[in-house]
């Protein structure tokens, strides 16, 4: 039993750990997208329905990259082109997505899907209650750590990192050195879009292989939290994805062992904990205003 609560809560885990990746990496370059839960629901129909018409579950992973690198592409291009505000623009992506989704996924409600088979390495798998756990987890799940291992180095390894983050820092200073601050945050943008189209494929084709309208309940804004719970650090948003997954799980299986409370409470309590950390987080809001991109959420507008 512990074995198997442990994989769910991997697996719980897992496509909130990918979103907040990818949005760490675009607030680190100074852009807030608020878009997360829309690119993240756009990825799921998307990938859910290109698993069923294809067959192949890992055609309907890359559609939903595909899809959720364009969402963001018609953020940035409406945020750091036509310099319109960051939040509202976020906001009606995150609408847009929710309503177009529900619109393409009708016809998809109530087919089966097509699930991503986990990996089962001989003799490893077998390892009682670790076994499983590391050794028999989905393909995703390995990308996702590999995911978090790879934009820590990239950040605070590597000279490119280095430069996004500059650009997250004082991108007027940034820009003065040379450096095109226009086409980083395009590009760290449209890497967080791929990352929630990759979590929202994540959830209609391994979590539950299914599409039901609105199947992301709230996990984009999670992920949203995550970010800022981690104060902007790799490794910080893999702890935290984790307490969060064990956090949704745990509520599953308190309503499952009959625990005299109310299920609408249970049900809520991953979403009562997001709101506990942010209150928590503004407690210390001197020392995560040092943490924070100075430039995050600023337009810029280069010289003409």
């Amino acid at each position: 039993m512990l074995e198997a609560v442990l994989m769910t809560i991997a697996t719980a885990a897992t496509p909130l750990l990918i979103a907040a990746v990818g949005e760490l990496v675009s607030e680190r370059a100074g852009v807030l997208n608020l878009g997360v839960e829309g690119m993240m629901v756009m990825g799921a129909v998307t990938g859910f329905g290109v698993a069923l018409t294809t067959g192949s579950p890992w055609l309907g992973i890359f559609a939903a990259i595909a899809v959720g690198a364009l969402f963001s592409l018609l953020f940035a291009f409406l945020t750091l082109t036509l310099v319109t505000n960051q939040v509202a623009t976020g906001l009606a992506l995150t609408l847009l997505g929710l309503g177009l989704s529900g619109m393409l996924g009708e016809s998809f409600v109530g087919l089966p899907g097509v699930k991503l088979t986990n990996i089962d390495i001989p003799f490893l798998s077998d390892i009682p209650l670790i076994g499983r756990l590391i050794f028999g987890q989905d393909p995703v799940f390995y990308l996702s750590i590999l995911l978090t291992a790879g934009v820590a180095w990239f950040l605070f390894r590597s000279r490119v990192g280095l430069t996004l983050r500059s650009v997250g820092d004082n991108h007027g200073s940034a820009h003065a050195l040379g450096i095109n601050v226009i086409l980083i945050r395009y590009l760290a943008v449209m890497f967080g879009g791929a990352c929630a189209g990759l979590a929202g494929a994540y959830l209609s084709l391994v979590y539950t292989p299914q599409w039901v309208e609105n199947m992301t309940a709230g996990r984009g804004w999670i992920a949203l939290a995550l970010v800022v719970f981690a104060s902007w650090r790799p490794w910080r948003v893999l702890a935290g994805a984790y307490l969060f997954g064990a956090v949704t799980i745990g509520q599953l299986h308190a309503q499952a062992l009959g625990i005299g409370v109310p299920s609408q409470l249970l049900s809520s309590l991953p979403y009562l904990a997001t709101v506990v950390v942010l209150v928590l987080i503004s407690r210390n809001r001197r020392m995560t205003m040092v943490n924070t991109p100075a430039s995050l959420g600023r337009p810029f507008v280069p010289d003409r």
